[in-house]
């Protein structure tokens, strides 16, 4: 089924790039490439399949696989120590975080090489989506869960009842943002996967 959906895609897009204006790359025309077809079809597979993992990991840690690490038959797995629990999320959430980096670096490229090999513009909204996603994700992986991780230590290590209140305090807080943050990472990615996989439909929206 993706696989149809981006041939067909490519092979409308195959179309489109036989003219040009000013400024726009012809990298993509057979004039250029007798190879351009299969390019630009590998290109748009890339691009959905690295925005339907992307989207589809963060639906899975989102609503089901984060949750687990608290659910009850975890906890008592782990003999009651919600400590462990929170470490092992924190294991969990640094691979989740390494995924979105590598999803974010391939959606760069992505858009990058669709403008030489198709000579699409770089929209203003496409753009401003996927720096949004970006920032967010660094944001959290590089600031905000080594902020928790430090918290989450104190919450449990630290011997002082007064800096465990605090630092129990100061978590729920910034997990509150952190799993908001991540809602608004997750509404991004749909809307960024569904503007991959409606070129056509979104080609007036996106030229304003």
């Amino acid at each position: 089924m993706l696989v149809g959906l981006v041939h067909v895609s490519s092979r409308k897009e195959i179309f489109q790039v036989s003219g040009g204006s000013p400024g726009e790359s012809t990298l993509g025309r057979a004039a250029f490439l007798p190879y351009a077809g299969n390019v630009i079809s590998f290109l748009r597979f890339l691009g959905v399949a690295n925005a339907a993992v992307w989207f589809g990991a963060a639906i899975f840690v989102t609503f089901f696989g984060g949750p687990v690490f608290f659910s009850d038959r975890m906890i008592h797995a782990l003999s009651d120590q919600r400590y462990y629990a929170g470490a092992a999320a924190q294991i969990f959430l640094s691979r989740y975080f390494l995924l979105h980096y590598v999803c974010g670096a391939l959606a760069a490229t992505h858009l990058l090489a669709e403008w030489l090999y198709l000579g699409r513009r770089l929209t203003r909204f496409t753009l401003g989506l996927l720096t949004v996603l970006l920032g967010l994700t660094l944001l959290g992986g590089f600031w905000m869960q080594p902020k928790l991780h430090d918290l989450h230590q104190t919450m449990y290590l630290n011997p002082q009842a007064e800096a465990k209140a605090s630092a129990t305090q100061t978590f729920r807080i910034w997990h509150g943002v952190s799993q908001a943050a991540n809602l608004l990472v997750t509404i991004g990615l749909l809307v960024y996967f569904w503007r991959l996989t409606h070129p056509r439909r979104l080609r007036d929206v996106s030229e304003l």
